[in-house]
């Protein structure tokens, strides 16, 4: 009996971390910008939706599809995080268990990210290396837009 119980209430402890969904939502930094990042955890593909206005109703949903280096990603534990920059439009796709990073943002009524990267290690005594990229795949980085058109 004692052990029934013990082992009931274990799974209640780990429940909320069952029941978390496979999606992670993260506003975009820019203030005066409603739109909203969905990463999915596993697969880090990213979309993002924003309220439009149209004329006779009280608006729509507007949302962009994965486009380049926004799609599937090998497997693995993917987060957003937003910088602090009040004017940024894009967010940080961040894959938890590797360290990589890309830049996300949306370009021409999509999503694109720029490919997974991270630092190189510093050996001690060295000085620190020049920032480099670090590809995963085969997508190419999309062309860098001036920050008006980030901002769509």
């Amino acid at each position: 009996m004692r052990r029934r119980l013990l082992l009931a209430a274990l799974s209640l402890m780990s429940a909320p971390a069952a029941l978390a969904g496979p999606y992670e939502f993260l506003p975009a930094p820019q203030t005066d910008l409603n739109r909203i990042y969905r990463l999915d955890r596993h697969s880090g593909e990213l979309t993002a939706c924003q309220y439009g206005l149209k004329e006779g109703s009280i608006g729509v949903t507007l949302c962009y599809g994965a486009g380049e280096g926004a799609g599937l990603q090998p497997a693995g534990d993917y987060g957003l995080v937003a910088s602090r920059h009040d004017r940024e439009g894009g967010v940080f796709r961040v894959n938890h268990r590797t360290g990589e990073m890309s830049v996300c943002y949306v370009f021409n009524d999509h999503v694109v990210c720029t490919p997974q990267a991270r630092a190189a290690p510093v050996q001690q005594g060295q000085a620190a290396p020049a920032p480099q990229s670090e590809t995963t795949g085969s997508v190419a980085a999309p062309t860098a837009p001036s920050q008006a058109a980030r901002r769509n």
